[in-house]
């Protein structure tokens, strides 16, 4: 559906709107973590805002905090009572001025441990949102279940025989299946023909039929700026033939790009009956490995799947929970890995996206669908809980650094010392953020 409806909307508007979308609730968590522990701990908020610059709405709760929409939503913040400004330093004169009661309520002058809570709770409401919004998914949508079942068919050509909804595949050319994991290790290994023979149960009964092998050369996903979004390639564009050779499974596909070594690659493609020519250009890539570390490859920027939907099975609160919990750590692994990688030049900084990347990546995931989306928000709200905690002034994680100084000089570093390194660490941002710009208008 969402498909069909971005080029009648326009692409540049749709993109605007589902980055604007993710990164609006992602904000909105990250500060409603800062406003309600701060709350919790005795400290009175002023403002709470979605976005900078002009206020679009605005009304005041009984707790005398203003609630409001700011006409660039590009992130958000709240300013405690005594903030002199959105990053809580505080305003000396304002606080001067109020008895040692109210001064209490301020985030300087509210006990140490109660200022650490308060900043560390942005970071963790943002881990917090992503493990329920795994888990939900989950619980909800259902992940596959451990026995290859078939759940739905996707399109594919009519010469294309496929297996029906519902076959539990028992083995394949032979090779037995007991686990989608058992399939997956044998797709590479299944012999490059148009038809393969399949032991399945269906309806009680095993019988044996010949289908598509399982791994078609179908675009399950094209990303953003690949070389084959570039050239006009969607998801669900099934490639029958590279270099006028037939095509049977998505490792045919692999092999023929890697044997081009870089090399233009020339395709026929179906899609929704239609049969289309490209003209292939891959695009040489650091692809992270099973375990640990990166290796160079020409991808053209498309992933597979299988020639059917798996049958799902919906998880429990507990198991649900745990997997959103192992999710996260998973992502948090990875993303420090890659930046390991790139700060130590082992693979390339175009590895790192701007906003017009994420933005970009954002509108491809809400055009695949809801459940997509909001995989896409949950991977993108842990890694800004992640990139708030480092240690950089500004960032949540520089005033945990304070914090911490406090705690062991049993002072705050001087107002003096604190705008400097403030003054430091936006420069720092700034320079990330147009360097990763930059990454987003060269890299190809």
């Amino acid at each position: 559906m969402f498909a069909d409806i971005i080029p009648q909307f326009g692409g540049l508007i749709w993109t605007i709107l589902a980055f604007v979308l993710a990164l609006s609730i992602i904000v909105a968590i990250h500060e409603y973590g800062h406003y309600i522990v701060g709350r919790w701990c005795g400290i009175k908020a002023d403002v709470f805002s979605i976005g900078f610059g002009p206020i679009l709405f605005s009304r005041m709760d009984r707790h005398g905090t203003r609630w409001q929409m700011a006409a660039l939503p590009l992130g958000g913040y709240v300013k405690f009572r005594g903030d002199g400004n959105a990053a809580s330093v505080g305003d000396d004169g304002t606080l001067e001025e109020m008895t040692p009661e109210e001064r209490a309520q301020t985030m300087t002058g509210a006990s140490l441990w109660r200022r650490a809570a308060t900043v560390a709770a942005g970071p963790v409401f943002n881990f917090i949102l992503s493990i329920l919004l795994f888990a939900g998914m989950v619980m909800f949508l259902g992940r596959p279940t451990e026995m290859p079942t078939v759940g739905q068919t996707v399109l594919l050509p009519s010469e294309m025989i496929q297996l029906e909804p519902g076959d539990q595949i028992l083995s394949i050319a032979g090779n037995p299946i007991e686990t989608f994991a058992d399939l997956n290790n044998v797709v590479r290994d299944l012999p490059s023909v148009q038809l393969l023979p399949y032991e399945v149960l269906r309806d009680g009964s095993v019988i044996e039929v010949e289908a598509t092998p399982p791994m078609p050369a179908r675009a399950d996903t094209v990303q953003p700026r690949s070389a084959a979004w570039d050239i006009g390639m969607r998801p669900g564009d099934v490639i029958l033939t590279a270099e006028g050779n037939p095509l049977y499974s998505f490792s045919d596909l692999q092999a023929v790009v890697k044997a081009a070594d870089g090399g233009t690659v020339t395709l026929t493609a179906w899609r929704d009956g239609e049969i289309l020519d490209f003209i292939l250009q891959p695009r040489m890539r650091d692809v992270p490995l099973p375990d640990g570390g990166f290796e160079r490859r020409a991808l053209i920027g498309i992933t597979s799947s299988l020639a059917f939907e798996p049958a799902t099975v919906r998880s429990g609160p507990i198991e649900a929970i745990s997997f959103g919990g192992q999710q996260v750590w998973s992502i948090l692994g990875r993303s420090l890995s890659s930046l390991g990688y790139i700060i130590t030049g082992k693979i390339s900084t175009c590895n790192l996206s701007g906003p017009i990347g994420i933005a970009q990546t954002s509108a491809v995931a809400a055009s695949h669908g809801a459940a997509t989306f909001i995989g896409f928000i949950a991977l993108l709200s842990a890694a800004v809980g992640m990139l708030n905690l480092f240690p950089i002034p500004v960032l949540d994680g520089g005033h945990l650094v304070f914090h911490a100084y406090e705690a062991v000089r049993g002072k705050p570093p001087s107002d003096n010392a604190v705008r400097i390194l403030m003054m430091i660490g936006i420069a720092l941002m700034g320079a990330l953020m147009v360097f990763a710009l930059f990454n987003d208008l060269t890299c190809a």
